[in-house]
């Protein structure tokens, strides 16, 4: 009997596979029962640390407008002045704030006042 050539298929995806790994060490990049594990584990990490990522960005952001304002000497913190941004409808996400306090410091401070100054006139006229 003749030998008979088997199809293009399983080879094509393993290329495919392989070409995928072709980075990692070892045989994390030869053999093709390891690159399926490690395809799988670094699309599983990948997918997981976007979501962390999200959470450290907003936790740096937040840690950076708490040192800025906290640095003004006036006794505000940062949840004061998120309350006070959502009072005056003043809607700037943390991301914003965090860029105007590390680049332009005088800046957040005048918004801080103003929202102060506006939250104290709003307060007083409920009062009256």
């Amino acid at each position: 009997m003749t030998r008979i050539r088997r199809g293009y298929i399983a080879r094509r995806r393993r290329t495919k596979i392989s070409l995928f790994a072709s980075s990692f060490r070892g045989a994390h990049s030869r053999l093709t029962r390891t690159i399926t594990q490690q395809k799988i584990r670094a699309l599983v990490s990948a997918h997981r640390d976007r979501d962390r990522q999200k959470r450290d960005f907003r936790r740096l952001w937040i840690t950076r407008i708490n040192a800025v304002i906290r640095e003004s000497g006036v006794s505000y913190s940062y949840s004061r002045l998120i309350r006070d941004l959502y009072k005056v409808q003043l809607l700037l996400n943390r991301k914003i704030l965090a860029q105007i306090a590390i680049l332009n410091r005088n800046c957040l401070y005048m918004i801080s006042n103003k929202i102060i100054k506006e939250g104290d006139w709003k307060e007083s006229a409920g009062k009256i």
